[in-house]
């Protein structure tokens, strides 16, 4: 459905051009893919390309959308942190706008995909686990959902580490990529193994080949 320029008393209110419409669009396409409807994903795209308060008649002239869908919409976007509700002096009607920070909207996406995905997983996990397995079969299908439980429990733990960053510390993570494995890496080389460490050298347990032939 193609996206009409609103006929709107506010001169504030721009008309979408021809790249902000697209980019509202785009949004709606990959909504499904998010877990949300094509409505829910214009009406947030709309919100954020914007950069300003809409209330509900405005958002629903600039979609081409029913009051009602508008007005779902948002709370279903409200249920997931992705926007805030806001009054205006002199004015009745309810105003909404995302997080401003980039990094607050990216991190409230990761929470809700976790509150919605993963902690029903975990749950079900945990019941699986109390059970007293009545088989080898199940003794073994046991073994590795604990194995499963254990590693979303440890990403789990990561997320709450880094929801806790702040969005400076978290950028500059980020751009780290790769770099952090190579850190680990060379933390790893100079690791000393168990027998190393009762020698009174203490020598490396990893040692370059070259210097294994000299020896």
């Amino acid at each position: 459905m193609p996206l009409n320029p609103p006929d709107l008393s506010s001169p504030a209110l721009p008309p979408l051009t021809p790249l902000t419409s697209r980019f509202i669009s785009h949004f709606g396409e990959m909504g499904s893919r998010w877990g949300i409807n094509r409505t829910v994903g214009q009406i947030y795209a709309l919100l954020y390309v914007l950069g300003q308060p809409l209330n509900a008649d405005q958002i629903a002239e600039y979609l081409a959308f029913s009051r009602s869908n508008v007005s779902m919409g948002l709370k279903e976007l409200q249920s997931w942190r992705l926007v805030k509700l806001l009054h205006r002096q002199g004015d009745r009607r309810e105003y909404f706008e995302p997080p401003k920070d980039i990094w607050d909207i990216f991190k409230a996406l990761l929470e809700e995909r976790r509150r919605r995905e993963i902690e029903p997983t975990l749950s079900m996990l945990r019941d699986a686990l109390l059970e007293n397995p009545s088989s080898a079969s199940d003794k073994e299908a046991q073994k590795r959902m604990r194995e499963m439980y254990d590693l979303i429990e440890l990403s789990s733990s990561w997320f709450d580490d880094v929801q806790r960053l702040s969005p400076e510390t978290l950028a500059s993570l980020m751009k780290m990529g790769s770099k952090v494995g190579k850190l680990l890496d060379v933390r790893d080389k100079f690791r000393l193994s168990p027998t190393a460490k009762k020698s009174k050298a203490a020598k490396p347990a990893i040692i370059p080949t070259d210097m294994e032939s000299k020896e």
